[in-house]
């Protein structure tokens, strides 16, 4: 985890936020974009996201005051880059924002069954996993296109609730599974479409 040399603060290293987003998952939305990606996806929609060293440091403390600044915000979304490649301050957010009574929606350029393998080995990861309301998985693929997709872009991205991310990877990952409900007031199915 990155901190902040001077205040000792946990930190991410982030592309950019969007502080009210209607397309980045249901609701209106604080979306915050993780620099660094492994992915490097051909077309992707955020390519100034890939270098591993481009962004800034943003500290976790400082999302969440924006966050609970605005009352109308259902949710956060963590997005990238990639995600998975600083769980252990994203928990520290995804913890708070679920303290506030708001959910947590990810996307990820790995797919499920990726994020169980890297889960096992990483137990910042597989609390990111517990921690995610709803998950849009798998890389951007240009040739599966799909305009009309809610919150995807491209057919070989699923959206998957929690339940169904507990289902996947239960077994594998149960000595990191706690039992940590959805958000208050969030339906997981809300805008989930196969």
């Amino acid at each position: 985890m990155s901190e902040d040399p001077l205040l000792g603060e946990a930190c991410l290293r982030v592309s950019g936020v969007v502080e009210e987003s209607i397309v980045d998952g249901p609701g209106l939305r604080y979306a915050v974009f993780t620099q660094g990606c492994p992915h490097l996806c051909p077309g992707c929609h955020n390519p100034q996201t890939h270098s591993l060293s481009g962004g800034r440091f943003l500290s976790v403390s400082s999302l969440l005051a924006a966050v609970r600044e605005n009352p109308l915000l259902a949710g956060v979304t963590l997005s990238g880059g990639e995600p998975f490649l600083q769980p252990a301050p994203l928990c520290l957010l995804a913890e708070g924002v679920r303290a506030l009574g708001r959910n947590v929606v990810v996307y990820s350029g790995y797919t499920l069954e990726e994020l169980g393998d890297l889960a096992a080995a990483s137990p910042p990861a597989a609390r990111l996993l517990q921690l995610t309301d709803l998950l849009i998985d798998g890389p951007y693929v240009q040739a599966l296109r799909d305009l009309d997709l809610p919150f995807r872009g491209s057919r070989n991205q699923r959206i998957l609730g929690a339940a169904e991310i507990r289902a996947a990877l239960g077994k594998k990952l149960a000595p990191f599974f706690l039992d940590i409900p959805p958000a208050p007031g969030y339906d997981p199915g809300q805008g989930a479409s196969p």
